[in-house]
Formats: structure tokens, sequence, C-alpha cells
């Protein structure tokens, strides 16, 4: 692991750690049937009365930092000095870059459905994507459509990483795979 790695790895665990210090909180009043509203973000130990911790939203935040650690962990590697074709290229940077950036955004604007809305349907209605720090005393975060997609996003992501691939890029042969092991042992033993 090398310094950026280490910093990207420590300001996850910052985030992590901020998100469970303050996570989401949904109000449920007796007038919406105690249908929970997203109402913000608290103190995770505040005596909150008629307030709940939003836990899906909760799953989906630290999942978001996490894979996001990831994608940064596979962009500040070093690149291997026994492969001519070291490291990634570009389209695969950019590739993990933009989910990254797409992973955030679907956070900062989840999908939200009106209270009088709600029904007990399996599939939620569905009013539109809003600012998360925004007010949303009627509004309740649809976490199943969240989740959608989130995961739709990864195996976009997924995909479009592993065709932007460079041919050489694949470990070969098992015969190759052995040749280059001993070639690494021997370069690096004193």
């Amino acid at each position: 692991m090398n310094r950026s790695q280490a910093v990207a790895l420590a300001i996850a665990a910052l985030n992590v750690a901020l998100m469970l210090l303050f996570p989401p909180h949904d109000y449920l009043s007796l007038q919406h049937g105690g249908v929970g509203t997203f109402d913000g973000f608290y103190w995770a130990f505040a005596s909150l009365p008629n307030r709940v911790v939003n836990r899906d939203f909760l799953t989906l935040e630290i999942l978001v930092v996490l894979i996001n650690a990831a994608i940064a962990w596979l962009l500040l590697r070093d690149p291997d000095p026994a492969r001519s074709d070291a490291g990634m290229n570009r389209l695969q940077r950019g590739v993990l870059l933009l989910v990254g950036i797409n992973l955030v955004l679907a956070l900062l604007f989840p999908p939200f459905e009106n209270y009088r809305a709600i029904t007990r349907a399996v599939i939620p209605t569905f009013e539109g994507f809003y600012f998360v720090f925004g007010d949303h005393s009627t509004q309740k975060i649809i976490t199943s459509v969240l989740y959608i997609e989130v995961t739709l996003l990864l195996i976009n992501g997924a995909l479009a990483w592993l065709l932007f691939r460079r041919r050489g890029d694949d470990p070969g042969a098992p015969e190759e795979v052995r040749t280059a092991a001993k070639f690494r042992h021997e370069h690096d033993s004193p």
C-alpha cells in the first residue's frame, strides 16, 4: 500500500465514522399513519422523539463510501514494473472516476415519493429526485429504487471497466504466470 492509498483509506474511515455519528433519521408522524418521512441527519446519541434511524439509507451511504474507497484504491495503486503494460489505461481510470462521481450523486439526489402516495404496493410511487439536504417533511426516500439505482450503476461500471481493458491484461496461460512469478522472485530477492 502506498501513501496515497493510505490517505484514501483514512478518508473513507473518517467518512464512515461521521455517517455513524450523524445517521439519517425518519420522522414518524401520527398524521401520516406512522409512515416514516425523511427528516435529516442527527447526532446518533441524541434522544429524538418520533424519529428513527433510516437503516436502509445508512447502509447505502456506507456501501457507497466503501465502493468509492475501493475505486480510489485501484486508481491510486502503483503500476507493476514487471509488466510492460503496467497499470490501467486511461479509459479504465475514467470509468472508475465516473462511477465514483455517479455514486455520490445518487446519494445526494435520492428518489423521493410523497407520503400521501405511499401504499402497501410492491412498486412504490415515484415523485422525483431531490437534493437530500432540502426540506422533505412530506416525502419519503424510496430505498428500494435507490438500491436498484446503485446496483445498476455498479454493474454498468464493471462492464465498462472490463470492456476498456487492454488485450494483455489477462494473466495468460499457466506457463506465463509461472514465468512471471519466477522473474519477480529473481528480481525481488537480495
